[in-house]
């Protein structure tokens, strides 16, 4: 009898661990029921600026959609891209390491991936998800070494190469085949460098988009990961002339390329709107969590017109906040609280550990990464694990301790009280010399010279396309 009594106290023992285990870890549950884990939609788009969505105090873009996605899940007010620029804030949000040891630290646009670089696609098909990728991959070109069908995706709908991206009327390709988007009936588009343009291929936006829905639609049914990084509102600056979102600025006393800016923004918001309505008439809304950020801050082209950076300094490209602190939103029904603000400072390198635990794959991340998942802050349990720095690099670096930022080079550092100085007008470092020492200490630290940076071949401009002579 007694021996039966300690079986079952054992037992006993053992479910109440394991569910104390879930409820701190999710997807641990999961492990054995692909069906309990969650879908995740990753949606990334390009140069949007930090106040250009209404949430985040835009007076000038009408984003509805994302306003109601942020007041049904989490805004953070202090989130960051790994770099301000393109292929560098990719290899971060992909790898889990920061700038001074991604693979990828150039941004000329054909930088590869290697075949031994970990993705955070490749650690969640460990856990038996379906991944795709649509929009701008910028971490290899088709059919080479670092093409994101070689980096764990099922497919990839999109382009490959950065300077691909630069037009919105070309073809693209999927799992590096060419896809042409001609169309048999010619429409017209406003430019913000040309004017009225006469075209007959299909915007390369509305594609992309197309192409998000219908990796969701076919894998309903199991845990998917969907990674959207979206071009817009990315150069070159040119929407339908028939597109809802144009009529909304057409008329604005704004330089035009402010005004189709504003427009694709909107479109964006129309998008998100669209594919939350998809999740609830799918039934998979309360089983998926959706995060929508910007790749790095707005470009300079607009952000003034726009106010797209608020009282923050800087735009793309500068390591100053306006070029890396970038809108992030969560929304998860019923596991995510709805309207939360949090001031967890943290950045791209955090998404691999991030959604390897929300898969329950945590053990499957590189061990050496600098990424720490923020689980604990999302779903309000456990405790949050906090960065001692956050690093950047660029012409220069930055590291973030705390309230604290450095801007500069070992030995000299420009510092700044981000908690009373957003703007980062007034240098501190004269006052506070300790301070500044200990982030010199952690750039010197934090920087690792990188392997070789070789392009593998810069993708040429579409015919009848101008070719671009400055980096994006």
């Amino acid at each position: 009898m007694s021996t039966r009594r300690q079986f079952v106290c054992q037992t006993a023992a053992v479910l109440m661990a394991c569910c104390l285990i879930a409820s701190v870890l999710p997807g641990f549950a999961a492990a054995q029921d692909l069906s309990a884990k969650p879908n995740i939609i990753f949606i990334m788009v390009d140069d949007m600026g930090y106040h250009d969505l209404g949430c985040y105090g835009s007076k000038k873009i009408l984003t509805p959609n994302i306003d109601r996605m942020c007041a049904e899940g989490m805004k953070f007010t202090d989130c960051y891209s790994g770099a301000p620029n393109c292929a560098p804030a990719r290899s971060t949000l992909m790898t889990g390491y920061h700038k001074g040891h991604t693979p990828v630290r150039s941004n000329t646009g054909g930088v590869p991936l290697f075949p031994e670089d970990v993705t955070v696609a490749e650690v969640l098909k460990k856990a038996g998800y379906a991944t795709g990728g649509v929009g701008k991959w910028g971490l290899g070109n088709q059919g080479r070494d670092g093409a994101a069908e070689r980096q764990g995706f099922d497919v990839f709908f999109g382009y490959y190469n950065q300077w691909h991206a630069h037009t919105y009327y070309t073809h693209l390709y999927r799992n590096s085949e060419r896809v042409d988007l001609n169309e048999p009936f010619t429409h017209y588009t406003f430019s913000a460098n040309r004017g009225k343009v006469e075209r007959n291929s299909r915007y390369t936006h509305y594609a992309i988009f197309d192409e998000t829905v219908k990796f969701i639609k076919e894998n309903k049914d199991r845990p998917f990961f969907c990674y959207a990084p979206w071009t817009l509102p990315h150069a070159a600056w040119e929407i339908p002339e028939d597109d809802p979102a144009w009529a909304l600025y057409k008329d604005k006393p704004w330089d035009d390329i402010a005004k189709v800016a504003a427009a694709m923004v909107s479109i964006l918001d129309r998008n998100v709107g669209e594919i939350l309505a998809l999740l609830k008439e799918l039934g998979i809304d309360e089983r998926t969590i959706i995060f929508f950020t910007s790749d790095n801050g707005a470009d300079r082209q607009f952000y003034e017109a726009l106010n797209s950076c608020g009282e923050m300094s800087g735009f793309k490209g500068l390591l100053s906040e306006g070029g890396i602190r970038v809108p992030m939103i969560v929304r998860w029904p019923g596991r995510i609280q709805a309207g939360q603000v949090s001031d967890l400072p943290w950045y791209f390198p955090d998404v691999m550990p991030t959604l390897a635990q929300l898969a329950g794959v945590l053990a499957e991340v590189p061990k050496d990464i600098d990424g720490i998942s923020i689980v604990p802050t999302l779903l309000g349990k456990g405790k949050q694990e906090t960065h001692k720095y956050l690093f950047w690099q660029e012409n220069g670096q930055a590291v973030r301790m705390g309230h604290w930022k450095g801007i500069g080079m070992p030995g000299a550092v420009k510092l700044y009280d981000l908690s009373k100085d957003i703007g980062e007008k007034n240098d501190l470092a004269a006052q506070h010399p300790n301070i500044a020492k200990q982030i010199s200490d952690f750039m010197a630290e934090a920087w690792v010279e990188p392997r070789s940076q070789q392009d593998d071949g810069r993708y040429p401009a579409p015919k009848g396309e101008p070719e671009k002579k400055t980096k994006r």
